[in-house]
């Protein structure tokens, strides 16, 4: 069973808990937080979590949720080995995984219903990266751009 690491900020708590609920027996989700609500919390934080913890374990996928997706997304790119996505729709899950083998997927709580969201985080849950050439060829030039600013 796919193990997939989940955070939130409180923009998105409620419906990473429902989420959780929806995803839970077709996949190992691991909740890294957080695990009350809280309007002080900072999105950086869960992001940064869940990121080190899919670059840590190969195989691991993660999911966040946060007001917009796009903060969550930026900080979860952060991370060396994190290919980091928003999706707000099917289509954007499926190419971010066939195409550039995303491995944390941000959602935005504020723009997507709880069943919008659980089709588009099942989707790319269930979408395996193509392999293509030219697509292993651009993630190794992505990859060559942090080697070359860090």
């Amino acid at each position: 069973m796919l193990k997939v690491y989940i955070a939130s900020d409180h923009a998105g708590f409620v419906k990473k808990q429902e989420l959780a609920r929806e995803l839970g027996q077709e996949f190992r989700l691991v909740d890294l937080g957080p695990e009350q609500l809280n309007p002080e919390d900072d999105y950086p934080v869960f992001a940064e979590r869940v990121a080190r913890a899919v670059a840590d374990e190969t195989g691991s996928m993660g999911l966040l949720i946060c007001d917009s997706g796009q903060g969550m997304e930026i900080a979860a790119n952060k991370i060396d080995g994190v290919r980091a996505a928003v999706a707000w729709n099917k289509h954007i899950a499926f190419e971010t995984r066939r195409d550039n083998d995303s491995n944390v997927l941000s959602l935005p709580a504020a723009e997507l219903s709880l069943s919008e969201m659980v089709e588009i985080a099942r989707t790319w849950l269930t979408t395996s990266f193509s392999g293509a050439e030219r697509h292993q060829r651009r993630i190794e030039e992505i990859e060559q751009l942090e080697e070359d600013n860090g």
